[in-house]
């Protein structure tokens, strides 16, 4: 018997398993929120898959949505749309192609499903994955926003429009006077550090807004690929996605220092 299984996490049982680390659902509001967030979304055909290993615990996990409820700012009504995929808390369960089956299994579900195809947004770095494990599976580039995130889709019926993001850039504009910062439930690591950086700014005098996404719809506005996270600065995007509160202040400083 394998020591890996991946199971489907439901309303039912999402709180033994936890998501993305957080696991003790009275100590992390993190987790509370995001269980209040699943539970909403998991009739509109939200699914998370779970890997878990006997002896590891939690290693990995697969979420993915209709594209019409994609908490990115996309526009992928009639695709499968992926908001996140990791593996491996620990490095001996990482490389052994449970990413790939995982992606299998969302593939198979789009088409039983009779949708387009999947999509997913990627970029380099932290909170997203690499495009490469995609690309193993055939999916194409088809759109890019900034600084650096690429759009790419699988499509069952090559007739079928490329999804692609919205042009929410130039509504940064509107965000002229101080600090914003977005956040949705979507990431729970969207609610880590936001408190502790709300006082950091409130120390600096610097004034804030915190605007917490409420559903699909207010995320797709979003004026960052990310959409479950985003800090803007007299106009500027500081960060694409959730940031710790000293890499918060030390950003803080020297846009001051300028």
């Amino acid at each position: 018997m394998s020591d890996i299984q991946i199971i489907d996490l439901t309303p039912e049982n999402i709180a033994d398993y936890g998501v993305c680390g957080y696991k003790d659902i009275k100590k992390h509001l993190e987790l509370r929120r995001k269980i209040e967030w699943f539970n909403e979304y998991y009739p509109k055909g939200l699914r998370i898959k779970a890997l878990i290993s006997i002896k590891g615990g939690y290693q990995g996990m697969l979420e993915y949505i209709p594209g019409k409820y994609a908490h990115r700012p996309v526009n992928a009504d009639g695709y499968m749309f992926i908001h996140c995929i990791f593996v491996g808390f620990k490095n001996e369960f990482k490389a052994k192609g449970y990413a790939s089956s995982m992606l299998d299994e969302c593939i198979k579900e789009a088409k039983r499903e009779n949708m387009k195809g999947v999509a997913v947004v990627t970029r380099k770095g932290s909170f997203m994955a690499d495009k490469q494990i995609f690309l193993k599976k055939a999916f194409v580039p088809v759109d890019q926003a900034k600084p650096d995130f690429e759009l790419l889709t699988l499509k069952f019926n090559e007739n079928a429009k490329n999804p692609s993001f919205k042009k929410n850039e130039v509504n940064t504009a509107q965000y002229s006077n101080g600090l914003t910062i977005f956040r949705s439930p979507q990431c729970p690591y969207s609610e880590k550090n936001v408190n502790a950086i709300l006082e950091t700014a409130k120390k600096m005098n610097i004034k804030t807004n915190l605007i917490d996404l409420k559903d699909a719809d207010s995320v797709q506005k979003v004026p960052c690929a990310f959409g479950t996270f985003c800090i803007i600065y007299n106009k500027e995007v500081i960060s694409y996605h959730p940031i710790s509160n000293t890499r918060f202040e030390n950003i803080m400083k020297t846009k001051q220092a300028v």
